[in-house]
């Protein structure tokens, strides 16, 4: 354990956290909503600090990150628990378990372990919310942007404004879940808010890299009303922040159908009328994975599954020179 930052002792041995928007107001001997920030005789610790549930090397595309060093590849490392409680849970046996096997793993072994992966790009914190993994991943991120090493987060967005600023000079790259553009949705399906989550994208795109992913459920956030209003709020931010829309499937407490995939593919074509990139995640699409010129509407960088063919270079489109907002290796 650790113990926590961005916490408050109060009267009676209780502490408040302050490390995202939920504010938990924690007794002694009990965790806050992500279940992994306990309170031991009046102190906030981190009981996930150093505990690894899941690692791999996968595809920066799987994150997703489509324009972020397309084509390489990224440590990706997990812990558990969450400060959501998604119905729709993709990851709920370690975001929402706790007491499941881990590793013990120092933020020294695990910049070691990743400079040893071949072709590797850097650490990628996801699988479970990286946010509530606070005190371990500054500390890694700092050693990893020693060692040269980028350091990517997949995370809900849910995190105040101060321990959020404190993290992002080691962010190279965010891609930032927005569950829906509705509060009631946040309330119902998510225990969460939106507006914190919009908060912390328009703060991180001024900063590092971001794109930003949108699950799309039947009935749920799938109106074509609501995806225009996050297409127009995302333009006010930056015309040029990648879009996934991605398929919903049924999971953890949540059984409604899988959402069509012609309904992906038309929330893509609502999106495009305002943004310069936007993607259909996880379906097999000829159009909707792939990168289109924003000038000139060319095919400049295809994608199958997870293989990337680009013609850009020195961010320049191949045909007509246009720019192309793009990290290159």
């Amino acid at each position: 354990m650790r113990e926590a930052m961005y916490y408050e002792k109060s009267a009676g041995g209780y502490v408040n956290c302050c490390l995202c928007p939920h504010h938990c107001r924690i007794a002694p001997g009990r965790v806050g909503t992500c279940k992994v920030r306990k309170n031991i005789d009046g102190k906030l610790y981190s009981v996930n600090y150093g505990r690894v549930s899941s690692w791999a090397m996968d595809p920066i595309e799987k994150k997703p990150l489509y324009h972020f060093y397309p084509g390489s590849m990224i440590f990706s490392v997990g812990s558990t628990g969450c400060n959501f409680r998604c119905k729709f849970c993709q990851n709920w046996q370690i975001a929402q378990l706790t007491d499941i096997p881990t590793l013990q793993i120092s933020p020294g072994e695990l910049i070691e372990t990743a400079k040893r992966k071949e072709e590797n790009i850097g650490i990628a914190y996801t699988y479970n919310e990286p946010t509530i993994w606070y005190e371990y991943i500054l500390e890694c991120a700092k050693l990893a942007r020693y060692a040269g090493l980028k350091n990517v987060l997949v995370t809900n967005g849910f995190i105040e404004k101060e321990p959020l600023q404190e993290l992002l000079p080691y962010i190279d790259a965010m891609n930032i879940d927005v569950k829906a553009f509705s509060e009631d949705f946040y309330q119902d399906l998510v225990f969460g808010s939106l507006l914190p989550v919009k908060q912390t994208v328009e703060i991180a795109q001024a900063r590092c890299h971001v794109e930003v992913t949108m699950l799309i459920i039947p009935g749920m956030n799938d109106r074509d009303e609501e995806i225009e209003e996050l297409a127009k709020w995302l333009l006010s931010l930056r015309k040029d922040i990648p879009l996934h829309i991605t398929r919903y499937f049924p999971n953890f407490k949540l059984d409604i159908p899988p959402t069509p995939v012609e309904r992906i593919k038309t929330a893509r074509d609502i999106a495009m009328k305002y943004l310069d990139y936007v993607y259909t995640g996880n379906i097999a699409d000829d159009v909707g994975n792939n990168t289109y010129c924003p000038t000139c509407k060319k095919l400049i960088i295809r994608r199958a599954g997870y293989k990337t063919h680009s013609k850009v270079k020195d961010n320049r489109c191949p045909y007509c020179k246009g720019f192309v907002s793009l990290i290159e290796s």
